[in-house]
């Protein structure tokens, strides 16, 4: 059993499509561990707020096997890909790490390097996970998140029941 993160986030009908992301994640996978949920600026294009949180789920499923759950969730969520990266979207999954697998390679690129680089992927990442050694840096997650310059994309908790 691999311990999963996958990092959610919406900024339409966010708390419907988290809930539905969630609850699919949870019958597909069982239990999980769910953390706060924060509302945050998009980056890269204007539009309205992002909810993001993280969650961590063990499974049996090979990374391509949870790439394909995920790409089923997104379609449930009525999740199109078009031509611009940066755009407002229903739901957006990303595998963040499958155990202390790296794969920079596509379509897995483990660990995904969004960890690192953004606020509304590390800090509720570190909140359930702050002793999670990154398996490249060698160092936990939360001495990550303590050393992260977080003023530039700030973060704000919100209550979302999930």
């Amino acid at each position: 059993m691999a311990t999963v993160y996958l990092g959610l986030g919406s900024n339409i009908d966010a708390g419907k499509n988290l809930r539905t992301a969630v609850d699919a994640l949870r019958r597909r996978y069982g239990e999980l561990t769910v953390s706060p949920v924060y509302r945050s600026a998009p980056v890269g294009f204007e539009g309205p707020d992002f909810l993001n949180l993280v969650v961590a789920l063990a499974t049996d499923a090979t990374p391509i096997e949870v790439l394909d759950e995920i790409e089923r969730i997104h379609a449930m969520a009525g999740r199109q890909r078009g031509p611009d990266r940066y755009s407002s979207r229903p739901l957006d999954i990303d595998l963040l790490l499958h155990g202390d697998a790296v794969d920079p390679s596509p379509p897995l690129r483990l660990p995904r390097r969004d960890i690192l680089d953004y606020g509304f992927v590390l800090r509720p990442l570190a909140d359930i996970a702050p002793d999670l050694v990154h398996p490249v840096t060698g160092r936990t997650i939360g001495e990550h998140w303590r050393e992260f310059d977080g003023e530039c994309h700030p973060l704000t908790r919100v209550d979302v029941i999930l």
